[in-house]
């Protein structure tokens, strides 16, 4: 070789090529299931009754009078015309209507629902570990 002669000496780098693969290491397998339970519960209810008083009155009156309200209770004016030489309203009755609330309780039997889930872990080949 002489001194005029080129050497040519190659340089290599390396390069790194990556990459991500899915591989399935295992799975789990939920089962669930719906237990049923009875249960009994008691709740308040509220019940009105209405109580229906005929009171008579029989009074002459000018007009009908509007139905007006005592406390608890609705007084609802009945009239009727009455036929003599002149015409005249005569209140027939009055209706009181007295409202009465009372409480209670009741007691009934209802089902509820509760989910139960069992999860077991699977390997690779779908068995469970």
């Amino acid at each position: 070789m002489n001194e005029n002669d080129e050497v040519i000496v190659p340089v290599i780098e390396e390069e790194l090529a990556t990459g991500v693969r899915a591989v399935k290491t295992g799975a789990v397998r939920v089962d669930k299931r719906v237990d049923k339970r009875t249960r009994r519960i008691s709740a308040p209810i509220l019940h009105e009754d209405v109580e229906v008083r005929r009171v008579p009155i029989n009074r002459v009156v000018d007009e009908a009078p509007k139905s007006r309200r005592r406390g608890d209770t609705i007084i609802v004016p009945v009239v009727e015309e009455e036929l003599v030489v002149t015409k005249r309203l005569i209140l027939k009755e009055e209706i009181h209507l007295v409202k009465r609330r009372t409480k209670g309780r009741v007691v009934k039997e209802v089902e509820l629902g509760r989910e139960r889930a069992r999860v077991r872990r699977l390997g690779p080949d779908g068995q469970p570990i």
